[in-house]
């Protein structure tokens, strides 16, 4: 026992060196592998990511990832596209043919974008010239979007943006983290409401978590920089000028960087929420499922993963079915997993999914109908796995 303390305890130590230094001693991606997934509403399944040539494409599959259609390549003129893992593009269908694919597009300076968006009517045979989804025009950070339509056909979009910190270093100000920032479009992305701050002093490069809420509208999750510097995560509800913000996770991770690790959520029966997360708690770093209240509130312990090596979870629920998918690298094989649960989230069944020796991207999970399938990009393959109840 001592032993395994001792090595979660080197573990999270060399974790907290590796966030301090920041995103740019990290080892760079060889591939651009980021890939937006999502089924139609006549079932079809699309992604869209870039290919080896750095174009960004789209791709449908009749039969959850049997075959598929040739890629089309979008025009976007000469934007490039940030295609990492916890940045990648993303897709989402509305009603009446809307299809509408979010990129962000790198600026000059490092970790600055805008966050691009191309529209299609047509169910996505053709597409408009990309625009830009934010009024605010600095040369500043604004990425790591998530979009998604409530059930009213509204399109919501998050984003990570870093106006309020250049704001605070002009006043020689300190400001912790970046902000977090939406818009809604209430016509299908040919035009966007105002820019609307949802919290101060976000985490600066984690992905955004969105899921409906019972009653028609949009909830996020995100990690957030909670006082003095604990870097847990947040849940609010995308209604009016000034959403109420809850802590969510309760782990108080204490580190000056960002894990580049973002949450998922998704609603449970009942007008609750299933969640899962990285985080560091005491000396056990480590991916945790736990449930939230439908205010965002934690019930119950959270419980890590049957896998010290897990991470960039995802997760998805149909009914009583909850599917919770990760990946797991051994030093030399790349592996899916997914922690199964027929009860709500009560008991779970742990299943291998995949296998890969090459450059992946963070897996997905997508609902059809009452069913779950894991999406997982790798070099060689786009792996499509249905998820089956233990």
């Amino acid at each position: 026992m001592k032993q395994n303390l001792s090595q979660k305890f080197l573990s999270s130590l060399l974790l907290g060196l590796l966030l301090l230094v920041g995103p740019a001693a990290a080892k760079p991606q060889k591939a651009a592998l980021g890939t937006g997934a999502a089924f139609s509403p006549s079932g079809e399944l699309w992604i869209s990511g870039l290919n080896p040539q750095g174009r960004l494409f789209v791709q449908s599959s009749p039969d959850a990832g049997a075959s598929w259609s040739a890629p089309t390549l979008l025009n976007i003129g000469d934007d490039r596209v940030s295609a990492d893992g916890e940045n990648r593009p993303k897709l989402a269908f509305g009603p009446d043919g809307l299809l509408v694919i979010s990129y962000t597009k790198p600026l000059s300076k490092p970790y600055t974008g805008d966050i691009r968006l191309l529209r299609s009517t047509d169910g996505g045979k053709s597409f408009a010239a990309p625009v830009t989804v934010h009024a605010n025009r600095q040369l500043i950070t604004h990425r790591f979007e998530s979009i998604a339509f409530d059930a009213k056909g509204v399109l919501h979009t998050v984003w990570i943006d870093k106006r309020d910190l250049e704001n605070s270093k002009a006043r020689g100000q300190p400001y912790r983290g970046a902000a977090l920032y939406r818009n809604e479009s209430r016509d299908g992305g040919a035009s966007f409401g105002p820019d609307l701050k949802l919290a101060d002093h976000s985490c600066e490069c984690c992905r955004i978590a969105l899921s409906p809420t019972p009653e028609g509208g949009m909830a996020a999750m995100w990690r957030h920089v909670f006082e003095p510097n604990q870097r847990d995560h947040a849940f609010a509800r995308l209604e009016g000028d000034a959403p109420a913000l809850q802590r969510a996770t309760l782990d108080r991770w204490a580190v000056d960087g960002c894990p580049h690790h973002g949450p998922g959520l998704v609603q449970a029966d009942g007008g609750a929420y299933h969640a899962v997360w990285f985080g560091l708690r005491g000396m056990e770093s480590a991916v945790r499922y736990g449930r939230l209240d439908a205010e965002g509130r934690p019930e119950g312990e959270a419980r890590a993963l049957p896998d010290a090596g897990a991470e960039h979870a995802d997760l998805m629920a149909a009914g009583q079915q909850l599917a919770i998918v990760w990946r797991s690298f051994d030093g030399k094989t790349n592996r899916l997993r997914a922690w199964v649960s027929a009860d709500g989230g009560r008991n779970f069944k742990l299943q291998e999914l995949a296998s890969s020796l090459l450059d992946n991207d963070h897996p997905r999970l997508l609902r059809h109908q009452d069913h779950i399938y894991a999406l997982w990009r790798t070099a060689e393959n786009t792996h499509v796995v249905k998820i089956t109840a233990p």
